[in-house]
C-alpha cells in the first residue's frame, strides 16, 4: 500500500511539472509560430534552444540609379561639371548569404555567415564634349562573419539578447575591369564595386522582442566598428543600424510584418593610392556613407507541422524614405530580399 502511494505521489509531482512547464512555456517568446522571427532582412534577431540547428539561404537584390547630391536629385552633366570624368548611372547589387546557427546551450547560439556577391554598374565618360557608356562588374565570395547570441532573458512573452560578430577579411578589395579609359587593360575598380571590405570588423547588437497572441514586435540597435586599416591604406566608415517592426500573425502559418531602419554611414577613413578621386565620383571618399531612413513591408511563411516542419519562407520589399548620402552618390531604390530557414 505504501509502495502505490509513493507512485501516486510520484506521478502528481511529474504530471504538477509539466503542467508548470507547459504555463512556463505559454509565458515565453517562441520562435515556433510566422512571426517568431523578424522580417528576413533583419539578421541575428532570435536564438535556439540548447541543441537547436538553423540553416539559412538569403537573396537580397538592391538596386541604385541616378544621382543625388546630399539629399537632391542632379543629373550626370552636373556631377561631370564637377569635375568627374567618369559618372555612375545605376548599380544594382545581388548578394547570396548562407548561415548556419547552433545553440550549445539555452544562454549562447554559435552562428557564421558567408556570402556570394555580384556588383554591376553603369557609367558614362564625357570627354570633348562626347559622351561614352560603358559597364563594369565584380563577383566573388565576401567576407565571412563568426559570432554569437547570448540570452539574457526570455519571460511573459518578451525576449531580450545581444550578439557578438568577427567579420573576418575574406572578399576581394582588388577587383579589376576594362575602362574606356584603360582598354585594352584593366584598372582597379573603385570603393563599391569591392567585394569584401579587407579589414576585421566587429558587430555589436542587442535586440528586444515581445509577443501576443496574434501579433508581435520588435527593436534591433546594431554598429559596425572597423578597426585600422587594410593592405590599400583605407577603411569602410562605421555605422549603426536602429531596425523596429511590427507583425500580424494572420495565420498558424502566415504573418505580415512591417519595419523602419534608420541607418547611419560615416565616410571612408583614409585613401587607396592607387584610385584617382578626379576620375570617378565613387573613387572619392567624400562620397560615401550618409543617413538613411528606410520602410519594408513582408510576410513570414512557417511550416508548424508535417514533412516540412520547421521550414520558413520570408520575403520583404523595402524602399527609402529619406536619403541624404555625403557628396554625390547613386540614389538608393528599391530592396527585395528573399529566404528560406530550416531549424532542427
Amino acid at each position: 500500500m505504501k509502495s502505490i502511494k509513493i507512485i501516486g505521489l510520484g506521478i502528481l509531482v511529474f504530471l504538477s511539472q509539466q503542467i508548470v512547464a507547459q504555463e512556463i512555456e505559454k509565458n515565453n517568446w517562441s520562435s515556433s509560430r510566422p512571426d517568431g522571427h523578424a522580417p528576413i532582412s533583419v539578421m541575428a534577431d532570435h536564438y535556439h534552444g540548447k541543441g537547436g540547428w538553423m540553416f539559412s539561404y538569403r537573396f537580397m537584390n538592391m538596386n541604385m540609379e541616378g544621382l543625388l547630391s546630399e539629399s537632391n536629385s542632379i543629373s550626370n552633366d552636373a556631377a561631370h561639371d564637377a569635375g568627374y570624368m567618369f559618372t555612375p548611372l545605376k548599380m544594382p547589387m545581388q548578394m547570396h548569404m548562407f548561415g548556419t546557427m547552433y545553440a550549445p546551450s539555452d544562454k549562447i547560439t554559435l552562428l557564421a555567415m558567408a556570402s556570394i556577391i555580384n556588383n554591376d554598374m553603369d557609367l558614362q565618360m564625357r570627354m570633348m564634349g562626347v559622351v561614352t557608356p560603358f559597364s563594369t562588374s565584380s563577383s566573388g565570395f565576401g567576407d565571412v562573419k563568426l559570432g554569437m547570441i547570448y540570452k539574457f532573458m526570455n519571460k511573459n512573452q518578451q525576449s531580450f539578447h545581444g550578439n557578438i560578430t568577427f567579420s573576418l577579411p575574406i572578399g576581394s578589395i582588388s577587383e579589376m575591369d576594362i575602362t574606356p579609359m584603360s582598354s585594352p587593360n584593366e584598372i582597379l575598380l573603385p570603393y563599391p564595386m569591392q567585394i569584401g571590405s579587407g579589414t576585421f570588423d566587429t558587430n555589436l547588437g542587442v535586440t528586444y522582442l515581445g509577443q501576443k497572441e496574434s501579433f508581435s514586435w520588435g527593436s534591433q540597435l546594431n554598429t559596425t566598428l572597423r578597426f585600422g586599416t587594410n593592405s590599400d591604406e583605407y577603411a569602410f566608415g562605421n555605422q549603426v543600424s536602429f531596425n523596429n517592426w511590427f507583425a500580424v500573425k494572420a495565420t498558424n502559418w502566415i504573418s505580415f510584418s512591417a519595419r523602419i531602419q534608420g541607418l547611419f554611414v560615416d565616410e571612408i577613413r583614409g585613401v587607396n593610392l592607387n584610385l584617382n578621386p578626379i576620375m570617378v565620383t565613387t573613387a572619392d571618399t567624400q562620397n560615401s556613407g550618409g543617413t538613411y531612413l528606410n520602410g519594408g513591408l513582408g510576410f513570414n511563411l512557417y511550416a508548424s507541422k508535417g514533412t516540412f516542419k520547421d521550414l520558413r519562407l520570408g520575403f520583404e520589399f523595402s524602399s527609402p524614405i529619406y536619403q541624404k548620402p555625403n557628396g554625390i552618390q547613386l540614389e538608393r531604390k528599391e530592396t527585395i530580399t528573399v529566404g528560406l530557414q530550416y531549424a532542427l
